[in-house]
């Protein structure tokens, strides 16, 4: 199949085109701190989070790469390929985001959260391969690592916004009575506003690049195919790009199984792990948390484009492995420190892990997939974040109780091992003409 030669971009198109990972990363952000915060307020105990967020393992598990195979066999002169399914999905997104606080019973909001997972994968996956199909190769790294920066950008508006909004209305200790306190209703509705404005940003302001020929003539053909064989079409696609997947993903799995479990880990365990350590409440424990994320979001935006000239000159495997050692020193310190200020301190290293985590991986497995196959090999990229995240939702809790006693300081630490773990993995990952 011929590939059509892409231009190179300036800094500012690349800027624009990426505008929209930070409405729906200020999402991400929510969910990563406000929504088991939420959850407790509703009624929930602590070793049910690990269950109630399975809604993100199985959305997508299901959502990514079936939006990703849909979307290589999609065009549109007027909307484009990847275009109108992270619009679509930003929609979905905005709208949970407003009804959230809200929820009436812990359940209702449980169930808004499967849709929200819902929009945001569809969301995240093609603007995965947006980027991928924009860029040459040797922008490839400056494309993944904008998006890296702007990972950090929405996660820490989010964070943010958690803690302005608790000094202006108050952070109301609330114990499991059903009440929402007022700050939530204002970060979520910040995050439904963002959600679909950015994403309109890179909407109208980034043009994508019409597909060859050949891909054309594949479209129509299965435009052209009977209404079953369409619904087919995206899980064939999925088994023979399973079948056919680099040697280099296979590896990338097993680094991903210990580096996402161990995130899923901290997400949840970090606000419980406070109101043990610090002798918070819910909402001060909760405010403790999201100052965790606005210190390595900071760190991320700092450095997520300095790492581009560092992987171009040590190689990519070198610092994504050296930054997961990195996460994994901070996860062992943070339970050992009761001081409000200095625990902030083992978030410059964590910040580094998550830059490199958000943009490494994605410019490797970039250029080692097909062209014409990458929306659904991000789709794959992600199944391999998501089964550890639901491997997590189900074998926590009982590792939590029964293995850990029960205790957040035990949990962060068990996270900080298994990224020391996914660190060793990492340095098997050589792209090699094998690879591709």
């Amino acid at each position: 199949m011929s590939i059509l030669k892409k231009p190179s971009l300036s800094f500012w198109q690349i800027f624009n085109m990426n505008v929209g990972f930070l409405g729906i990363q200020y999402s991400f952000g929510l969910q990563q701190t406000a929504v088991n915060p939420l959850f407790l307020y509703l009624g929930a105990t602590e070793e049910m989070l690990p269950i109630l967020n399975i809604a993100g393992p199985v959305t997508g598990l299901i959502v990514q790469p079936i939006i990703g195979a849909i979307s290589d066999k999609t065009w549109s002169p007027k909307w484009g390929r990847r275009k109108p399914f992270f619009l679509i999905g930003a929609i979905i997104g905005s709208l949970c985001l407003f009804a959230f606080p809200a929820s009436p019973l812990l359940w209702f909001a449980v169930g808004l959260l499967w849709i929200l997972d819902v929009g945001n994968n569809m969301a995240m996956e093609p603007y995965r391969a947006f980027v991928g199909d924009k860029l040459p190769e040797k922008q490839l790294s400056l494309g993944y690592q904008m998006q890296s920066l702007f990972v950090g950008a929405g996660i820490l508006i989010a964070m943010g916004s958690i803690v302005i909004f608790q000094k202006m209305f108050g952070a109301e200790t609330v114990n499991g009575d059903g009440v929402v306190p007022t700050w939530m209703f204002y970060s979520f509705c910040v995050g439904g506003i963002l959600s679909i404005t950015t994403v309109l940003w890179s909407v109208f302001k980034t043009p994508e690049i019409p597909p060859s020929e050949e891909e054309l003539v594949e479209i129509n053909k299965v435009k052209g195919s009977p209404i079953f064989e369409r619904f087919l079409q995206p899980f064939k696609e999925i088994l023979v790009a399973i079948k056919d997947m680099p040697s280099f993903m296979w590896k990338l799995g097993a680094v991903y199984l210990f580096q996402w479990y161990a995130l899923f880990v901290y997400w949840q365990y970090i606000t419980p792990l406070f109101m043990k350590t610090m002798d918070y409440g819910i909402s001060e424990a909760a405010s403790q948390s999201a100052q965790m994320s606005l210190t390595y979001n900071i760190v991320t935006m700092v450095v997520a484009l300095a790492l581009v000239p560092l992987t171009l000159k040590y190689g990519g495997k070198k610092i994504y492995a050296m930054s997961l050692v990195g996460t994994g020193i901070a996860l062992f310190a943070i339970p050992f420190i009761n001081d409000s200020l200095l625990v902030l301190a083992p978030m410059v290293l964590f910040g580094i892990g998550w830059a490199a985590m958000m943009g490494i991986p994605y410019t490797m497995v970039s250029k080692v997939v097909p062209q014409d196959r990458r929306g659904v090999y991000m789709g794959i990229l992600n199944m391999m974040i998501v089964i550890p995240m639901g491997i997590e939702t189900v074998t926590f809790g009982p590792i939590y109780k029964y293995l850990l006693g029960g205790s957040a300081i035990n949990a962060i630490l068990f996270a900080g091992a298994f990224f020391v773990i996914s660190a060793i993995l990492a340095m098997r990952l050589n792209i090699t003409k094998d690879n591709k």
